[in-house]
């Protein structure tokens, strides 16, 4: 299986700061689709390989990778942070030459903004999973209770119980305070380039309102959001991945043709 072949090694960051960041890629035909993950999610999990298979059956370009203190990667998921995990994937989607398909799942829709911002032309297109977009700050916090808020700032961490691990997922103090660093919300979003999005109706994780939020700041962009009324936060079924699949697909023979 593709999943099982050993991953290939990118170094991130300088001295202490430096993470061996692990990556896959299928080589094909451009635009490169480029997989960003969730929060605590990695390189093997269900979408990311569907789009692994589509792309080789397809000869399309595509490159994966894992955050650091994610899957494969070096680090430790404690010293994560918005702008680190950022600072990760626009080194992966510089490897992915000019122009690729961001597909940003969930906390990776967030990290897909940011990195466009960054990059010296727009992507080909976006296709974000339940973007949570500025989640840290406007799903998280207002969510917790005062003596979880006060435990995180006088110790700075929580571990909060999580449906998907059974250790529950630490959070941080630093992950907070940087997460109001890179709010994209408070203003215009600006990719520069067609965006779909799709969004479960279930979702417990990232309502589906925030995402209409998210499409609405997108006043410039074209937009298309696919609200999937019996859709939970996974999006992993079988009429889920079609979905998903469909959208990347359209999004690159789009850029090819234009």
């Amino acid at each position: 299986m593709a999943s099982l072949a050993e991953p290939q090694f990118l170094t991130v960051g300088e001295g202490v700061a430096a993470r061996r960041i692990a990556y896959r890629r299928v080589e094909g035909r451009g635009p490169t689709i480029v997989w960003l993950g969730g929060f605590k999610s990695d390189m093997k999990g269900t979408k990311a390989e569907a789009l692994d298979a589509f792309a080789r059956a397809g000869g399309r370009a595509y490159l994966r990778f894992d955050y650091s203190g994610h899957g494969e990667s070096d680090g430790d998921f404690e010293a994560g942070t918005i702008s680190r995990w950022a600072e990760e994937a626009a080194a992966m989607v510089a490897l992915a030459g000019p122009a690729p398909v961001l597909v940003g799942s969930s906390m990776g829709g967030w990290i897909s903004l940011l990195v466009a911002r960054q990059m010296a032309s727009p992507p080909a297109g976006m296709v974000l999973i339940a973007p949570a977009a500025d989640f840290t700050e406007a799903l998280m916090w207002p969510a917790f209770p005062d003596e979880v808020k006060r435990q995180i700032e006088a110790t700075g961490r929580w571990v909060r119980p999580s449906a998907y691990d059974e250790g529950g997922y630490p959070i941080t103090r630093a992950l907070i305070e940087d997460g109001r660093r890179n709010l994209v919300l408070g203003g215009l979003v600006e990719t520069g380039c067609p965006v779909r999005i799709l969004q479960g109706m279930q979702d417990p994780d990232v309502p589906w309102r925030h995402a209409m939020l998210l499409a609405e700041k997108m006043a410039r962009d074209d937009v298309v959001v696919t609200l999937i009324k019996d859709g939970d936060h996974r999006l992993s079924r079988d009429e889920d991945l079609a979905r998903l699949t469909e959208a990347v697909e359209t999004m690159a023979e789009a850029y090819r043709r234009a």
